[in-house]
């Protein structure tokens, strides 16, 4: 199954540092948060990326243009006539990475709509490229195939600074509104899986994901929500960023999942 990640936006709320690169390439202990998302689906076995890039499209491309070498020791010998490369401790990923371009002013559906034809007939998971958490893949889609909907989502008791998510007594998702100073609900953290027929609820590049898709797929009762009570964060503020490098550099990031 391939892993939809949206790497597009602007990253307007941390613009101290997605001015110069695009932000889901922001640095958590010296790896991309992009990165960082990738690693926690590879764990679960999934290796089959699509990344919807749009802001700073070309600086995505050349990082994992560059990954092999990133990530590996090298000689350079230039003593000769003729410049020899020699790589020590050769390192990759089993990854599969494509970097579609989807549009500098395109919002979250019309970027989704427009990996339609790489994605192809089948299911696929989708998340947001500035959020990691211990989240339970294998579980979520186990949940999600039980579930036979169209879509979803994971939700999360963040404590609250975003839009919330009401749920139905079995679970299907009854609403969604912005938040309230009392609130203690849940949000979309992204994590999501989607049937194919998410597509007939895009319109085209002006959609935003969490309005008419989602709220389509709501009105239709094709979309379900799956608890997370572990750990997540987002990274939109330069805070938010200093937070996650203080977990990181503690040793005891809980989204780290993988071995080094």
């Amino acid at each position: 199954m391939k892993v939809v990640i949206l790497a597009g936006g602007l990253g307007t709320r941390i613009s101290e540092e997605s001015h110069l690169t695009p932000k889901p390439l922001i640095e958590i202990g010296g790896k991309p948060i992009l990165w960082h998302i990738m690693k926690i689906y590879s764990f679960y076995g999934f290796n089959d990326f699509i990344i919807c890039a749009g802001y700073k499209q070309e600086i995505i491309k050349d990082y994992f243009a560059n990954y092999y070498l990133r990530n590996s020791d090298i000689t350079f010998d230039f003593s000769g006539n003729e410049k020899n490369v020699i790589i020590h401790h050769k390192f990759t990923e089993r990854w599969k990475v494509s970097v579609i371009d989807t549009g500098l002013a395109t919002q979250t559906g019309g970027r989704v709509k427009r990996i339609k034809e790489y994605v192809g007939n089948e299911p696929f998971m989708l998340t947001y490229g500035d959020g990691v958490g211990d989240v339970d893949i294998q579980k979520l889609l186990e949940f999600h195939n039980q579930k036979h909907r169209v879509g979803t989502i994971t939700s999360f008791n963040f404590g609250q600074s975003k839009g919330v998510v009401g749920l139905n007594s079995d679970g299907s998702v009854a609403s969604f509104r912005e938040k309230a100073k009392t609130d203690g609900d849940l949000i979309n953290i992204g994590f999501m899986v989607f049937e194919p027929q998410i597509f007939n609820y895009i319109p085209g590049d002006d959609t935003v994901l969490e309005k008419e898709p989602l709220l389509g797929l709501l009105k239709d009762k094709q979309l379900d929500s799956y608890l997370h009570k572990g750990y997540w964060q987002c990274m939109d503020t330069v805070k938010e960023k200093n937070d996650l490098e203080k977990i990181w550099d503690g040793g005891k990031a809980p989204w780290k999942l993988w071995k080094d």
